[in-house]
């Protein structure tokens, strides 16, 4: 008996898969927006849903939950704003220092341009903690300190080069680095304008030793 085989179809992938594809990356990002702007416990799918057109009852055919909804925004906001920090930190062409004043720039204009609506999603949720789903507070802190490991490594490399004392505990000061600048941030958020967050970062340079 001869088997007929059916010859593969050339071309794009399936329009349904590439829309579910988009569809969850558009849900993902929607949620972003909407948490960096009212935290986890206060945000309602509806809103979430609405900015993408998406009706309430296709949401769990993406996510079985809004706490696997959570999971997946934060995964998403974690990697890139690590992708952030490593691309003004481990920028060779400034000293280290320097790398840490372009991030801060950088974050203080992405604050300015959504006029100071938005926050750090990782320190809103931290401070609701107790607010959200356990499975949140493992991976809130790993984040804090994948991030406070990128300052650390930023600072050792400035007391190789001098620019800050051979005494100095970098990973002290990076883990002091990140609780002041969470409070700036939202500091900077309540009156509006980057005070808060200029006079933080000029206060954590001052303060290095030297």
């Amino acid at each position: 008996m001869t088997l007929l085989m059916t010859k593969p179809r050339r071309g794009r992938p399936p329009k349904v898969s590439r829309e579910n594809h988009d569809t969850k990356a558009e849900l993902i990002r929607s949620g972003l927006e909407q948490l960096t702007e009212s935290g986890f416990a206060a945000s309602g799918i509806d809103p979430i849903l609405k900015r993408v057109g998406v009706p309430k009852g296709s949401f769990y055919h993406y996510f079985a939950s809004k706490e696997v909804f959570g999971l997946a925004v934060i995964e998403s906001y974690a990697n890139y704003f690590a992708n952030k920090l490593d691309t003004y930190l481990l920028d060779q062409a400034y000293s280290p220092l320097v790398r840490i004043s372009h991030f801060v720039e950088n974050a203080k204009s992405g604050l300015e341009r959504h006029h100071f609506t938005r926050g750090c999603l990782v320190g809103n949720l931290g401070q609701e903690v107790h607010l959200l789903p356990e499975s949140f507070r493992p991976i809130l802190i790993d984040i804090f300190l994948s991030w406070q490991q990128r300052i650390s490594d930023c600072l050792k490399l400035a007391q190789a080069s001098g620019d800050i004392s051979k005494s100095a505990d970098c990973e002290q000061l990076a883990e002091c680095f990140w609780v002041g600048w969470e409070g700036a941030v939202s500091r900077t958020r309540l009156v509006g304008n980057a005070t808060p967050l200029d006079n933080y970062f000029q206060y954590f340079i001052a303060s290095l030793p030297r």
